[in-house]
């Protein structure tokens, strides 16, 4: 395994870990801020909407040969 796949798999995995992170956050920060039903799907719609562009970026970037 060459060090440039290891590297891309390793990020890969800390994205990953990042994005569980912040949905452990999102989900504290509903929680002690008593957000209710709406303001957690809020809260929680922003973060989805950013994982799905990011999502959508690597696909994009990955079909077209990188930059």
């Amino acid at each position: 395994m060459s060090w440039e796949e290891y590297e891309a798999l390793f990020m890969q995995g800390l994205i990953a870990a990042l994005i569980i992170f912040m949905f452990f956050i999102v989900y504290d920060l509903a929680k002690k801020t008593k957000a209710g039903k709406f303001g957690s799907f809020v809260l929680f719609g922003a973060l989805c909407l950013g994982v799905i562009a990011y999502i959508i970026k690597a696909v994009v970037v990955d079909s077209f040969g990188g930059y």
